[in-house]
């Protein structure tokens, strides 16, 4: 198996992550393999740093942890686990997780230091400031992880909008309009946006309109791709919005 390194300018990014993705990792040949790892890994390492981190590990073993957990989703094949019709990309991970932290990280890390064939690797200095950065310790750490896979998801909604933006020749618009996804209806400045983009108020309110919906449908399918066909994506999306309400 090939080496693979995600680079700190990476850390932060979260591409696309759908089961398809668990699908090409679970194959055997070494095509494909690889990339579909890198994929999990980029959009999953800091929720899952951030769980070892909120079950008491400290920083150098919660990289460790992170980066033989992936390692181990190859080498056990434990990926051959994740079936789209038995539940949530976001469960099956986060059990993995716990499980490799029950049974597997000893063992692993011996085996990583013996020279492992994978190398996935984590900037420790970007991640604790990361995680220094979010709120005190009162989460238990299975809530931590969906909070923290909450807001993958809407970095990685915000991405794809971003792009959409930037295909559709509106790069600039996006830019002026991004502030305005989050803020409460009543809370919008729609003289200052249209001031922004050079344009009239009813305009910009149709703008901004346009953006929150496309959001909106954004998000909802990105969660839907991590669940198992026919699964109620309300109550998924209930579930995260309680998740980041408790941070």
């Amino acid at each position: 198996m090939g080496s693979l390194t995600l680079a700190s300018g990476a850390a932060a990014t979260f591409p696309q992550t759908r089961w398809s993705v668990v699908v090409t990792a679970k194959r055997r040949s070494a095509a494909g393999r690889s990339n579909a790892l890198e994929t999990l890994y980029r959009a999953y390492w800091y929720p899952l740093y951030a769980y070892a981190r909120r079950c008491g590990q400290a920083p150098h073993d919660a990289q460790d942890l992170t980066q033989g957990f992936f390692c181990r989703l190859i080498e056990k094949e434990w990926l051959d686990g994740a079936d789209r019709d038995k539940g949530r990309l976001r469960t099956f991970l986060v059990v993995a997780m716990r499980n490799f932290m029950r049974n597997e990280w000893r063992r692993a890390s011996a085996g990583r230091r013996g020279g492992g064939q994978i190398n996935l690797s984590i900037d420790g200095d970007l991640a604790e400031s990361r995680y220094a950065a979010e709120p005190p310790a009162r989460l238990t750490a299975d809530d931590e992880f969906d909070r923290q896979w909450a807001l993958a998801v809407l970095e990685l909604t915000l991405r794809r909008l971003q792009e959409e933006s930037a295909a559709a020749g509106k790069a600039g618009d996006f830019e002026a309009l991004k502030e305005c996804l989050m803020a409460a209806r009543g809370g919008i400045d729609y003289a200052g946006v249209a001031a922004r983009l050079g344009m009239q108020e009813g305009a910009a309110r149709v703008a901004v309109h346009r953006l929150r919906k496309r959001f909106r449908a954004i998000y909802r399918e990105e969660i839907a791709q991590t669940l198992n066909d026919g699964a109620d994506v309300d109550d998924e999306l209930r579930h995260l919005a309680a998740a980041l309400a408790r941070g």
